[in-house]
């Protein structure tokens, strides 16, 4: 919880931030009237707008859970980044406006070195608090916070690209690339907000981060203890940067409901632990079968029908069907 507070304060601290650089880019459109450093500015509201956003998805997601949210408010993160992606892809298509029209009016830019300069620091200062946020939101497995960190470094990379095109206008004196600079930074910037668009798509509707979950079922497969005799129908749910794990887990049929539970509670701290993260387990326990006792590890078994003949690898391809593991299934 204390992390989540963390990253609310870092994020307003960002959000005041970024309102003083769209201050700083708009002067720079005052001083030079160049239709891709509006564009920049432009997406500068965009910044200050998803920023607000995000900050209060974070607040609201550090609250506990509650009668009416018995899995927290971890869901609002995606929400941030679909409104967030939303109004960068928006911004886009503003900036691809101003540019034709540009190039239909014609426009001349001028007081190239100063507005240069003061996009150069602006993204200066974009570069830094992304990274940051980029970092602390991996750390924290915080999708806003990292949205927003690869939002801010979009930007950064994206002024970089702009203070280079506004020095070979400068140089070249060819003003009509003001125009093209602008579209190719618009198409740039739609681009990244489609991406955080599908992620956080992906994340209201439950789509199984596959890396997340190889890693989780990994640590099982490393930890395993022999009366694990299998795990199946595995899935997992993000609800902000908590997990949620369903999954079947096959035990000898002979434990008693205290024997299970405590297996199962090793399970539940083992994964928690070694992953580093918030997770919730919600498992049933299955009674192991006469198939299941090639691949049971358990060598003291009273009740073993058939030997041991080899070790299933818990691997995605083996939990994620909905049966237990047998004799007549690949082995490893």
């Amino acid at each position: 919880m204390s992390e989540k507070i963390g990253n609310s304060r870092v994020q307003a601290v960002v959000l005041a931030v970024g309102v003083l650089l769209m201050a700083v880019k708009f002067v720079a459109w005052r001083i030079t009237h160049s239709n891709t450093v509006l564009g920049d500015a432009l997406e500068s509201i965009v910044n200050v707008a998803a920023g607000g956003f995000t900050l209060y998805s974070l607040i609201l997601a550090a609250k506990p859970r509650d009668r009416e949210h018995p899995y927290g408010h971890g869901k609002v993160e995606f929400i941030s980044a679909v409104v967030e992606g939303t109004l960068v892809a928006i911004a886009g298509g503003i900036i691809v406006y101003r540019a034709i029209m540009a190039m239909m009016e014609g426009t001349e830019v001028h007081e190239l070195g100063t507005g240069t300069a003061l996009i150069a620091i602006a993204g200066g200062v974009n570069l830094g608090m992304g990274l940051y946020l980029r970092r602390r939101g991996t750390a924290t497995h915080s999708l806003a916070m990292e949205s927003s960190g690869t939002h801010l470094l979009s930007d950064a990379w994206s002024s970089a690209a702009l203070v280079a095109g506004l020095l070979l206008i400068q140089f070249t004196g060819l003003h009509w690339l003001d125009s093209l600079f602008a579209l190719l930074f618009a198409a740039f910037i739609i681009y990244q907000g489609v991406k955080v668009v599908r992620r956080g798509i992906g994340g209201i509707m439950d789509e199984t981060d596959m890396a997340v979950a190889a890693s989780l079922v990994k640590i099982l497969d490393d930890n395993r203890r022999p009366a694990w005799v299998d795990v199946h129908n595995f899935r997992v749910i993000k609800f902000g940067s908590t997990l949620h794990i369903d999954s079947h887990v096959t035990l000898p049929y002979y434990f008693t409901l205290e024997q299970s539970h405590d297996e199962i509670s090793r399970m539940d701290r083992l994964v928690n632990e070694a992953s580093g993260r918030e997770v919730e387990f919600f498992i049933h326990t299955d009674p192991c079968v006469p198939s299941s006792c090639p691949v049971c590890l358990l060598k003291d078994c009273p009740v073993r029908s058939a030997p041991f003949e080899r070790r299933v690898q818990w691997t995605l391809e083996t939990v994620l069907r909905n049966e237990k593991h047998g004799q007549t299934e690949e082995l490893t």
